[in-house]
């Protein structure tokens, strides 16, 4: 499989990592957009929202659980975001779904 994430999962290109387990990865944005700016990606190769399926719901329960955790330990008190992007005209450019955690600063919306 040709996908980024999938071989950032298998170590083969680096990344910074900020927590793993058996079903997630978690890791620094290589292109921050907030001071403090992580994606958690699930193991299991799955393409986007789109392609989620019934079996999937505890996996994506765990994550936002563990998103919490690391929001926490991030210091993240005064609030952060959590991004996912579905489809090309919904930004996403990696096709396998990842969460994004921004914070650090304020960030109202719409961005101005």
């Amino acid at each position: 499989m040709d996908c980024l994430f999938c071989k950032i999962i298998a170590g083969e290109i680096p990344s910074n990592a900020l927590y793993e387990d058996e079903k997630m990865y978690a890791f620094y944005d290589i292109d921050p957009q907030s001071p403090v700016h992580f994606l958690v990606i699930p193991k299991k190769h799955i393409a986007s929202v789109d392609d989620l399926e019934e079996e999937d719901a505890q996996l994506v329960g765990e994550i936002f659980l563990k998103i919490k955790e690391l929001a926490k330990k991030e210091n993240l008190d005064n609030g952060y975001r959590v991004i996912t992007n579905i489809g090309e005209d919904g930004g996403q450019t990696v096709p396998h779904l990842h969460f994004h955690v921004l914070g650090g600063r304020s960030l109202q919306w719409p961005p101005g």
